[in-house]
This record gives structure tokens, sequence and C-alpha cells, in this order.
């Protein structure tokens, strides 16, 4: 209220809960960050180029995002209404619709070989949950370097390649 200016009245007009002004605002977050990609995924030619740098791009968002420690809080509260459930899976949703986007493109320029996008999205979304969850307590380097190397076991795994 007192960043708004507004009454507390005024905001539950408008807000059916705090947890509905809360996935808002993550939801403003989320647009600010496809609008900063977005502005600048041209710089990146290739697709596995465009996977490092959003991989940076999140690493860099986390670690400076004031949201980023709420929302973990908020996301792991056990109990939460169906409606705002129903968002967090829309949200979740998008993000998986994002990366099967970015890989298709990936595939169909010739750079992947994946026979299921959808499967292989989710693998890259549960990848970069989990870097934000274990890169928080870093140093923005070491931060953006586990970054990197994440990219590059999604890329290129971790098998020997044979002779």
């Amino acid at each position: 209220m007192k960043a708004t200016g507004y009454s507390g009245g005024n905001i539950y007009y408008h807000f059916k809960s705090k947890e509905g002004l809360f996935l808002h605002l993550i939801e403003i977050w989320n647009r600010e960050w496809e609008e900063n990609w977005l502005a600048k995924e041209h710089l990146y030619p290739t697709t596995i180029d465009k996977l490092y740098g959003m991989a940076e791009h999140l690493a860099i968002d986390y670690l400076n995002h004031p949201l980023t420690k709420a929302a973990d809080e908020f996301f792991d509260m056990s109990e939460k209404s169906s409606d705002v459930e129903e968002r967090i899976n829309e949200m979740v949703n998008g993000y998986i619709d994002f990366n099967r986007q970015l890989l298709q493109k990936g595939l169909d320029s010739g750079e992947f070989e994946i026979t299921n996008v959808t499967g292989v999205a989710i693998i890259l979304d549960s990848l970069l949950f989990g870097l934000n969850q274990h890169t928080r307590r870093m140093e923005r380097e070491e931060a953006l370097a586990t970054y990197r190397l994440a990219m590059d076991v999604f890329l290129f795994g971790i098998v020997k390649p044979s002779r």
C-alpha cells in the first residue's frame, strides 16, 4: 500500500487476495523478462547461441530481481487456492511453451535432432528452475559460469565421444 499510495480496499477491489496480487507482480516480471529477451534475441544467430544467451539472461535476472526470494517462498507454499494453482500452472505451461518454440526453431534449422520437443522443453525448464535454486547464493560470475556449464551439458551431454 505504501509503494502504490492506494488503500487496502482499493487494492483488494482489483485483487481477490494477497496471492492474486503477488501473481500479478510475477506476471509483470515475466512480461518484462520476455520483452527484454526479445529485444536482444536477435543478437544470437543460432538456436544454440540463443540457449546460452537465454541462460545468461535468466541468471542475471534471477540474481538481480527483488521478487526472486519472495517468489520462491510463494511457490513453496503448500496451501494455495485452486485459482492460484491454475494461474501458476498457466505460467509454467507458458515457460514450457517458450522453450518448445525455441527448441523447435533449432529443430527446423537442422541444429537439433529431437524426437520429443515437448519432453526436452520440460527438461530445459526443470534445469533452469533448478539452476535458479542452486545459484542464488553464488557470486555473479560463478552463477553465470554454472548456467553456461548447464547449457553445455544440456546441449552436448557428458558422454565421451566414441572414436
